[in-house]
Parts: C-alpha cells; sequence; structure tokens
C-alpha cells in the first residue's frame, strides 16, 4: 500500500466530517406548531404601487405678488440654479418675477434691503436680505412651496401707490 494513501484517507475524512457538521448546524428549524389562534400570513408577493408623482407645487396654490415661495431659482449667469426663497413680483400663468432673498448679511450694500424673516420663516435666527439687483423670471414648475407673504410696510416700500 502507497504510504500516501493513509494520509488521504485521513484528510478526505476530515473534509466529510466538516461538512457533515455544517449542514447539521446550519438545518433548518422544524416547523412549530401554532398554539391557539393564528393569523394567515401576510401576502409578500404581491407588487406595490409605483409611487405616485407629484406635482412640485403644492396645494397651496400658484405665486401672487407679494407672497414669498421657496423656488427652484436660476443663477444670473445661467450655469444653473438653486432652490431658495423669493419674493414674487408680478405672476402669470406661465412664471413670475421674482428677487431673491439671501441669509447672507448684506446689509453694507445699497442692493440689498433687510427683509423680516421670522414671519415666514420660524427656524430663522436671524432677518434676510431682499436682493433689489434685479428681478428674475422664475418658471411656474419651479415653484416648490409657499413660505409666507412680505412684511406690508416692506411691499409698500418696493411698490408704493400713486
Amino acid at each position: 500500500m502507497p504510504e500516501w494513501l493513509p494520509w488521504a484517507l485521513a484528510i478526505l475524512l476530515a473534509v466529510a466530517a466538516g461538512w457533515a457538521w455544517s449542514s447539521w448546524r446550519h438545518r433548518p428549524a422544524p416547523p412549530s406548531r401554532p398554539t391557539g389562534r393564528t393569523r394567515p400570513p401576510r401576502r409578500t408577493d404581491r407588487p406595490t404601487a409605483p409611487p405616485r408623482p407629484r406635482d412640485r407645487r403644492t396645494a397651496t396654490g400658484t405665486p401672487r405678488p407679494g407672497e414669498i415661495w421657496w423656488a427652484d431659482v436660476p443663477y444670473a449667469d445661467g450655469t444653473g440654479s438653486k432652490v431658495r426663497p423669493c419674493l414674487v413680483l408680478r405672476a402669470d400663468r406661465r412664471g413670475a418675477d421674482v428677487f431673491k432673498i439671501t441669509s447672507q448679511d448684506k446689509g453694507d450694500r445699497d442692493d440689498h434691503i433687510r427683509i423680516p424673516t421670522r414671519s415666514w420663516d420660524a427656524t430663522a435666527d436671524h432677518d434676510s436680505f431682499l436682493d433689489l439687483g434685479t428681478t428674475i423670471r422664475v418658471e411656474a414648475d419651479a415653484f416648490r412651496s409657499r413660505a409666507g407673504t412680505c412684511d406690508p410696510a416692506l411691499w409698500r416700500r418696493l411698490h408704493p401707490q400713486p
């Protein structure tokens, strides 16, 4: 008998014993017997409905002059956009002309004025600034949600009555 044969048999037996031990340890648990009344199992094989598409505008309606809205406002250079608060100046069914609002302190500039923030953003810890530099056209589908209304004194300052 070749001298390697007992070693081969020993290795083969060790592998078989390891496989048997692993199979025995990972066997499925026996089914438990119900004790009393049980519910039928939930069907999980039913397909779920796809999420319903949401209109980008909220149920609060369309923007009106004097309202502050969160909208996807395009950058002045046309390279992109940012969701930010804005004050609606004029609006029609296709969109609105707005002034953008920034939370950065622009008190030292003539083209920005302080706008009270607490009335439309409860989480704000300071007032924001309204950029009077240029009006920006925002398409109707870019408006996300209505934040509130402009302070009446500020609105009269922006739109004096004749």
